[in-house]
């Protein structure tokens, strides 16, 4: 790839290197140059610009990071497109998050331009929280680069997985001393329950007893009578020794000790053993409590299906001081899902999302009377054998984007019909006839709470494929100044726009026959213009004109 200061003759499909505001509209750096630029620039005065040129070889940002975030991702893991050379990685599902860190080293020292950040290796994750990024740092690289990071990638199968957390059946026992408090019996089994019950986990019974040799050993082998896969042990005092009460019991029950003690503080007395392979875990004082804990890390890894053995626990020092200090209070039990002093059971499915995908809704409008269709309502036209509203929304239902608000007005009943198989959401405006403001209030007032960003589009404009909806979605990112994700073909903007949750006050105050488009240019410093690979965007079907045209038929269709 060649970089520097090129004359604008020689830049016609040249990468720019930097944005630069214009007198009529600004142009972001990465932009593929094309001639219409190329005549922008020298109105405006410039007779040379940094770029960069992509030479024989050379892989472009997006296809590169778009190729090896494929080539990493495993089990339970999803991507977002390739935006400015980044691809986003997300976990599909609730689990552990597994890879070898030399891999991660090796994948990282193939070349300075490619580079992957994921989360500590076993770190527990949830459902749609970012796990890694992956991005090309250059605009364009080897094409020799890429196939040498896809084979550290791909050898010994993915870079990354999420192991899943699997639906266990646990029971625990409890043992007490003279004095020992029913409140704090009844306090752990709640906090023990709130813990397997955010892994999808079951506590299925449980058995109090003196805290002796024999009757700690009996209540074992009662709970071990019920199939269970994980038997879990809370003595009314810690384990000191392997000798101690709860090891020796297990003994007793048939079992045998695998590991005592472990690098992490709160945690260091948790006791491992198994009986007939079901793993016996001996519960260390701290996990009395449900701040995060060297417990919870080996829970954790049972329930996901991840090898929990000595040798592992014996290397979980790095990382290993959860206890909180003056320099460090609560990050880690802030951090633990769902797990609160209180500890309510109800409250331990909550997310807590510490990065995660941008929640972006999409609102389909089609409320308006189609006037210039004839007496057709063009969103009943056929277009590819459907009704092109339904066509539009199983685009849209078929992207990133959820939920899909279909805003109707004009002929509700008909355009109901035609939908109600499809997932989506509805919102009737009753004021259709005030114009498209008044839909585009009504479908921002259906949002749900924690929108993000809403995509909004058009009832006729059945070529808007679901991959290119996806590309706003990935191009979105209100912190980079990415706020409103405008597509274009061959620098001409289109429809759907992506509009930042900051701009919604505005789009309600909205009056008219008129959307939301003059927000585009009085939040110019806010615009990324994505540009697509598909024409698409540019075509809305208001005649029967334009329905022949796009669908190669001089013939009217039929409304369904």
């Amino acid at each position: 790839m060649e970089f520097g200061e090129f004359p604008l003759d020689e830049l016609e499909g040249a990468i720019l290197a930097h944005s630069h505001r214009l007198p009529k509209r600004a142009l972001k750096k990465g932009r593929r140059l094309s001639a219409e630029d190329i005549e922008i620039f020298k109105k405006a005065g410039y007779v040379h610009l940094v770029c960069a040129r992509l030479e024989k070889g050379d892989v472009l940002e997006n296809d590169a990071a778009n190729d090896l975030a494929t080539a990493v991702l495993g089990a339970n893991i999803t991507k977002a497109a390739a935006f400015t050379g980044r691809c986003n990685l997300f976990a599909e599902t609730d689990g552990l998050v597994v890879y070898d860190p030399q891999r991660l080293d090796n994948f990282n020292l193939v070349d300075e331009s490619i580079t992957l950040g994921v989360v500590p290796p076993y770190q527990r994750v949830i459902k749609g929280q970012m796990i890694a990024t992956l991005k090309i740092i250059p605009f364009g690289l080897p094409e020799s680069l890429v196939t040498i990071a896809t084979s550290i990638a791909t050898s010994s199968g993915n870079l990354l997985k999420v192991s899943k957390f699997r639906s266990l059946r646990v029971g625990l026992i409890q043992s007490w001393l003279p004095g020992t408090k029913e409140s704090v019996l009844q306090s752990t089994r709640k906090v023990t329950e709130a813990r397997l019950h955010s892994m999808d986990c079951t506590l299925i019974d449980e058995v109090r007893c003196a805290h002796d040799k024999a009757a700690v050993a009996n209540g074992i082998s009662t709970i071990m009578a019920q199939n269970v896969d994980l038997v879990l042990v809370s003595g009314a005092s810690a384990v000191v020794d392997r000798r101690d009460v709860v090891p020796a019991s297990v003994e007793v029950a048939g079992g045998r000790i695998l590991n005592f003690g472990m690098p992490v503080d709160p945690g260091n007395l948790m006791l491992m053993a198994e009986i007939d392979k079901t793993p016996v875990i001996g519960m260390p004082g701290c996990a009395r409590s449900p701040k995060l804990n060297g417990f919870d890390w080996v829970l954790q890894r049972i329930a996901a299906g991840v090898p929990a053995n000595p040798k592992t626990i014996m290397r979980m020092g790095p990382g290993g001081l959860l206890k909180d200090i003056s320099t460090r209070p609560l990050p880690r039990a802030k951090a633990q899902r769902g797990l609160t002093e209180e500890y309510e059971p109800d409250k331990a499915t909550k997310e807590i999302q510490v990065s995660s995908a941008p929640r972006i809704a999409a609102i389909l409008l089609a409320a308006g009377q189609s006037r210039r269709m004839g007496p057709m309502n063009k969103l009943l036209v056929e277009f590819d054998g459907v009704a092109m509203v339904r066509r539009t929304a199983e685009n849209l239902l078929g992207s990133k984007a959820e939920p899909v608000i279909v805003v109707t007005g004009y002929e509700r009943s008909a355009i109901n019909r035609v939908l109600e198989t499809l997932d989506l959401n509805f919102a009737h405006n009753p004021d259709f006839s005030h114009g498209l403001s008044s839909s585009l209030k009504t479908g921002i007032s259906a949002l749900p709470e924690g929108t993000d960003g809403v995509l909004v589009c058009l009832g006729d404009m059945p070529r808007i494929a679901a991959n290119l909806i996806d590309k706003l979605i990935a191009a979105y990112d209100p912190t980079e100044g990415r706020a409103i994700c405008v597509p274009t073909w061959h620098g001409k903007r289109g429809n759907p726009v992506l509009w930042d949750k900051g701009l919604f006050s505005e789009m309600a105050d909205l009056s008219g026959d008129v959307g939301a488009r003059h927000l585009i240019g009085d939040h110019s410093e806010l615009v990324v213009e994505v540009e697509m690979d598909d024409d698409g965007i540019l075509i809305d079907i208001d005649t029967p004109d334009a329905l022949a045209q796009v669908t190669g038929s001089g013939e009217r269709r039929k409304s369904v």
